[in-house]
């Protein structure tokens, strides 16, 4: 089963999608986005695919994963893993289409019955992001996700924009109670002094984690946070293979990595990671903030691994499209919770005609944020 064609599909939010043929017919799915330079993920996936992969036998994974990251000779960064995820998403698709079965069976077979799901919550104040939080948990989830307030940070900032961060995930922690799950994402906005600040005012509320206190450039001061704070430390997003897994595993600062099956080396790498991982006693929560079909990558290697416990995810939110023929796959139950789906292959059916029809919509950019002096921070 040879790969004979491809097409790629800009989409809405923020979405590149990519159909992957082989010479019977078949034809495979993967999201190789990368968030605000849709057009570079784009010129990348197809200078892979033209390069390495047309013409090459499908079934052949590991090896084709190979071939695209050593063959460059400059390896990994945003750029090339997010291009070489999405191509890895789509061939474990076609092989699990092409012998009947999900993907997880090929990696090994489900771990679990079940993963939960958790919701993100939004509002400019407090009040709102409260009121978000209720409907949320009144959708059925009970895990949470939310900034801590207000998130442009100075490098030293008063002691009323920590008040400010107590409020805010206050009035979300006294409108939900204790029994729901509440994780704080900082989007690595804070400089190293804040996050200890910060890791310290909102212990009170435990919080399941704390996400991205810094960039991962500033890795290496992880393990003086957690060591002030009892909370448990996340990050992850924009690490792009297990070799920049490593040494944050190796020093021992982190409970939950969060790599991305659209960033990270797509299914191969992701598993692989995990794996790495579970040795160091670390667990996995996926980053997905993505179209159902990276959602749907994320919870193949979720059904097969042991020491995944969360999932993220978009798709149950209005603003997101529907690119599934049949979105009931990622029905929850009234606790979040969804069943690990058992059709072959990413165990969903893409609706090519939305997804062309959706494909004429503008490119999405990122945000340029900038603090009260004009300098420019991270969003």
């Amino acid at each position: 089963m040879e790969i004979r064609d491809y097409e790629l599909f800009e989409v809405p939010p923020r979405s590149l999608l990519l159909k992957v043929e082989t010479s019977d017919g078949l034809i495979g799915w993967g999201e190789p986005i990368l968030e605000g330079r849709a057009q570079t993920a784009a010129a990348a996936v197809r200078e892979l695919l033209d390069t390495y992969v047309v013409g090459e036998e499908a079934y052949e994974i590991e090896r084709l994963w190979q071939k695209m990251y050593r063959s460059g000779f400059y390896r990994g960064g945003p750029i090339l893993m997010s291009a070489l995820s999405g191509i890895d998403q789509a061939l474990w698709d076609l092989k699990g289409k092409s012998l009947g079965v999900p993907v997880y069976e090929l990696l090994g077979g489900k771990a679990r019955d079940q993963i939960r799901l958790y919701a993100h919550i939004r509002g400019e104040t407090p009040t709102e992001t409260a009121e978000d939080a209720v409907k949320r948990v009144e959708e059925g989830f009970t895990a949470l996700k939310g900034a801590p307030g207000n998130r442009d940070w100075e490098h030293l900032d008063a002691p009323a924009v920590l008040d400010d961060a107590r409020t805010h995930v206050g009035a979300v922690r006294d409108a939900v109670g204790d029994e729901i799950d509440l994780m704080l994402d900082f989007h690595g906005r804070p400089s190293k002094p804040m996050a200890k600040r910060l890791a310290t005012a909102l212990e009170e509320f435990d919080p399941m984690f704390y996400e991205e206190l810094v960039v991962p450039e500033k890795n290496d001061v992880l393990p003086g946070i957690a060591a002030r704070t009892d909370i448990p430390l996340a990050t992850g997003e924009r690490m792009y293979s297990r070799f920049d897994f490593k040494p944050l595993l190796e020093a021992g600062a982190v409970d939950v990595i969060q790599p991305d099956v659209s960033h990270a080396g797509g299914i191969t790498e992701l598993r692989k990671i995990a794996i790495m991982a579970e040795a160091y006693d670390v667990a996995v929560a996926p980053h997905s903030p993505l179209s159902s079909v990276a959602l749907a990558a994320c919870v193949q290697v979720d059904a097969c691994t042991q020491n995944a416990i969360i999932q993220e995810q978009i798709v149950h939110e209005d603003r997101v499209p529907n690119y599934l023929t049949d979105m009931n796959v990622f029905d929850h139950d009234d606790e979040g919770y969804i069943d690990i789906p058992e059709a072959p292959g990413l165990g969903i059916d893409v609706d090519e005609g939305y997804v062309r029809e959706m494909a004429t919509e503008d490119a999405w950019d990122a945000p340029i944020v900038t603090r009260r002096d004009g300098s420019i921070t991270d969003w």
